[in-house]
């Protein structure tokens, strides 16, 4: 595939067909600058079968509004469309539309306002909210859906493996098992939710954080066909990286080669003035073989170096590795707190993919038209009311209880400001008899959740650091009760709707039925 090719299909083609039809429908009916809002939002958490998330991570916004920075029509892209054909072999995108699409194709009039990322996110609340032309807003649904969707599904995956690593540090090892240059994106969203740093190392650098890794068991293989052995290829590595010596140990024999030989190694590092790193447990039942480990290291005088654990590592399986350590680690004589805190996570395909749900289920949906100068609101019906979307011109915000935790967030009209609600009704989406209400003494504070990102196409917002991301994250997940942050069975988090919400959204229901 050549540059110009590839340049297509990642740039405004990077959309599916229908896009582009219901483009060329508005642009002949006379609605391609007719004002509309779209709002995305994800329908539910997570659900890996034996686990499910009580929250989300929300990733994705800033690759997202480079691509719409950049996306326009070339001449190349044009051509492509111009040689569809439609089922009676007549072109299926007229010359006239195209030639709007050239001139007039881009997302200058797009405005947009979104969660910020790093923040934890729930269901039905808007994530992004879209507003401008109705063709070219609804050609944005895909891309923007494909660059939210996937980062903020790998972000909350990355926050609930550092939860259940107790905070301990984490790498992100994906990169051979990930979905081709979704990687990129997904090391990314790793660093926002969790990762301490990646082994990938073009999106290292290009974010700022130094790539992490150790060396391949095929090293050891080497020295040892060609005469040597572990010991030897252990030495090799020390005198290169001496600063930086972390030895996988299970090539051969865990316990009663790989270690000792890494001790070996570290003695002669710590003569020379340098500090190892540790070593790192890649097969086998990984929490007996730390506890032996952090035996054998602490017996030699190493016990300030780290044990990094891989191999198919997640929450689940990473809260049982410490299940197993704090049971069985004081049989032999080992400290499990002390071991623990000197544990290193390298997670790779489990993490990369999203194992147990491989995708969010993210959706962009039509909630108003301006009509007249007015927002008009708008309705899509389902059979599953769950799946109705909460039509308007809206507002989010996050309710405090009086103790500062998030108790729930609340959709309202655009009008309204719960701040100055006394008392606070709260109506639940779908339950017509699930309602309560809040005193103002039991509210602490309301934080609109929605910032103004672009307006008229022009970026009116500063993008945060990483770091930044991360401390909002684990501002938010502190402010969430336990039960809420747990890994298996997390309470429910509620979604409000305030009552004049609630009620056009019933009457839309029913004008509609």
């Amino acid at each position: 595939m050549e540059a110009s090719e590839r340049a297509s299909a990642y740039g405004m083609l990077y959309t599916d067909q229908y896009q582009l039809t219901m483009a060329q429908l508005y642009y002949r009916m006379g609605l391609k600058d007719k004002l509309a809002q779209f709002d995305h939002f994800f329908r539910s958490y997570p659900d890996y079968g034996a686990h499910q998330a009580g929250y989300c991570i929300n990733a994705g916004l800033a690759w997202l509004l480079d691509w719409m920075e950049k996306a326009r029509f070339s001449a190349q892209d044009l051509d492509y469309l111009r040689g569809q054909k439609d089922g009676t072999g007549e072109q299926l995108f007229a010359d006239d539309f195209l030639d709007w699409l050239r001139k007039d194709g881009s997302f200058e009039g797009i405005t947009m306002s979104a969660i910020p990322e790093g923040r934890v996110v729930h269901p039905n609340v808007p994530l992004t909210v879209v507003q401008g032309p109705l063709a070219m807003a609804q050609i944005l649904e895909t891309s923007l859906l494909n660059h939210l969707n996937y980062q903020s599904l790998i972000a909350t995956k990355a926050a609930r493996i550092h939860q259940s690593g107790r905070g301990r540090l984490l790498l992100e090892f994906g990169l051979r098992r990930a979905q081709e240059r979704g990687a990129n994106a997904g090391a990314r969203a790793a660093l926002i939710g969790g990762a301490d740093f990646t082994s990938n190392v073009g999106i290292s650098h290009l974010l700022g954080y130094p790539p992490k890794g150790t060396h391949a068991h095929s090293m050891v293989q080497v020295f040892i066909a060609l005469g040597g052995s572990e010991l030897d290829a252990f030495q090799a590595y020390a005198d290169v990286y001496p600063d930086d010596c972390l030895l996988l140990v299970d090539t051969v024999d865990t316990l009663h080669s790989g270690i000792p030989n890494a001790i070996k190694v570290f003695e002669g590092l710590r003569l020379k003035g340098h500090q190892p790193v540790g070593i790192r447990l890649d097969s086998g039942d990984l929490a007996y073989l730390s506890i032996r480990a952090a035996q054998q290291l602490n017996g030699a005088g190493f016990s300030d170096v780290s044990i990094v654990l891989s191999n198919q590592l997640d929450e689940m399986v990473i809260l049982q590795i410490l299940t197993q350590i704090e049971e069985e680690a004081p049989r032999y004589g080992v400290d499990p707190e002390a071991l623990i805190s000197r544990l290193v996570y390298g997670v790779g395909t489990r993490l990369i993919t999203s194992q147990g749900d491989a995708a969010l289920d993210g959706v962009y949906k039509l909630v108003a038209v301006q009509d007249g100068g007015d927002w008009v609101p708008a309705i899509k019906l389902s059979e599953t009311p769950e799946k109705i979307p909460n039509p308007g011109h809206k507002r989010a915000w996050r309710i405090y209880d009086a103790r500062e935790h998030a108790i729930a967030d609340l959709l309202g009209l655009y009008d309204e400001d719960p701040r100055s609600m006394a008392p606070l009704l709260l109506r639940h989406p779908v339950d017509h008899s699930a309602q309560r209400e809040l005193g103002q003494e039991a509210i602490s504070w309301v934080e609109p959740l929605l910032v103004d990102i672009l307006q008229d196409g022009r970026r009116v917002y500063e993008l945060p650091s990483i770091e930044t991301m991360r401390e909002q994250r684990e501002a938010d997940l502190g402010r969430l009760y336990p039960g809420v942050r747990r890994i298996m069975n997390p309470h429910h988090y509620h979604v409000s709707l305030t009552q004049r919400l609630w009620e056009l959204k019933q009457d839309l229901i029913a004008a509609a039925q």
